[in-house]
């Protein structure tokens, strides 16, 4: 693969993800994951299984929540891409810094890793703040 089809792919992955997460995480859509997810889809996180079935399992509860994912910062290279992001629930409130890395594969999601930290009560000492 040339220089050239790499970053085009990466750039492709990268709009992918923001479209997902603007579908499920914001509009609260799960219509389009057949579409996006791979069937075997592999899952890092333990509390969810692995399986397009285990994300959309997992995902049913969570979208009870109403998370809103504020976009900080996207990187992606080859295969890969990684969401920086705030995730507010907006049944409580509660603020969450998350870093998702996924891998794509074929043009769907194959592969996910997650770091979850919430933010609620946490001190900020430095001129940066949680985000």
């Amino acid at each position: 693969m040339t220089d050239e089809n790499k970053i085009a792919t990466a750039q492709a992955n990268k709009q992918m993800m923001l479209d997902f997460y603007e579908r499920v995480f914001n509009n609260w859509d799960m219509s389009g994951i057949d579409d996006v997810m791979r069937e075997d889809y592999m899952q890092h996180s333990p509390e969810v299984e692995d399986g397009r079935e285990g994300f959309k399992k997992f995902f049913r509860g969570f979208l009870q929540a109403k998370p809103h994912a504020d976009i900080i910062k996207v990187i992606a290279e080859d295969d890969l891409v990684c969401m920086f992001f705030r995730c507010t629930l907006g049944v409580n409130g509660m603020v969450n810094k998350v870093f998702d890395l996924y891998r794509i594969e074929d043009g769907k999601l194959a592969e996910h890793w997650d770091c979850v930290m919430n933010t609620d009560g946490v001190p900020v000492n430095n001129s940066l703040g949680h985000f």
